[in-house]
């Protein structure tokens, strides 16, 4: 059964629950200690963001229908505003808006992903949430520099929340 709760989970994140799993997993808390701290990595500690945590078929259908891509992923990003180009590995300019947008995030991959990877679910939660806040403000994996900027950002923001480098096995977001 999917309950759709609305609970503001502190400044800078609302939560959306589709998935009554997430409730238990505690995605309120979970999100604002990673969105929270991402915002205030990026100096936007004023900024809103909205997560959405509901469950595999929700995320297929939201990746067929943005992304053609017909089928789960973790975590899903649509920022308030076009981004506009930069320097490949340059660290990109946070837009002009204080709400910078939403994030879908998937139940069962989440949960799968954790287990194959031997990492606590709360910790690769709060890493794919730091990592889709980041696209939220401008930051791309798309070559290499530019995936070397974010997963240094990433890093940071985690140290700073005591999670392990997500990237030191190579695991990818």
């Amino acid at each position: 059964m999917t309950a759709e709760v609305f609970s503001p989970a502190a400044p800078g994140a609302d939560v959306v629950i589709e998935d009554e799993r997430w409730e238990a997993a505690g995605l309120d808390a979970l999100a604002a200690r990673a969105v929270g701290a991402a915002l205030e990595w990026l100096d936007r500690g004023d900024s809103a963001v909205v997560v959405m945590g509901c469950d595999d078929a929700r995320i297929a259908a939201l990746n067929a229908d943005f992304r053609g891509k017909p089928r789960p992923t973790n975590v899903l990003s649509w920022p308030s505003v076009e981004h506009a180009p930069r320097i490949p590995g340059a660290i990109p300019v946070a837009p002009d808006t204080d709400e910078l947008g939403d994030i879908a995030i998937a139940y069962e991959t989440c949960a799968a992903e954790a287990a194959a990877q031997g990492k606590p679910f709360g910790d690769h939660v709060m890493h794919l949430l730091v990592h889709a806040t980041l696209h939220l403000a401008g930051f791309d994996h798309e070559d290499a520099r530019d995936a070397e900027t974010m997963e240094e950002a990433e890093r940071s923001i985690l140290w700073g929340l005591g999670i392990a480098d997500p990237y030191s096995d190579r695991g990818t977001p």
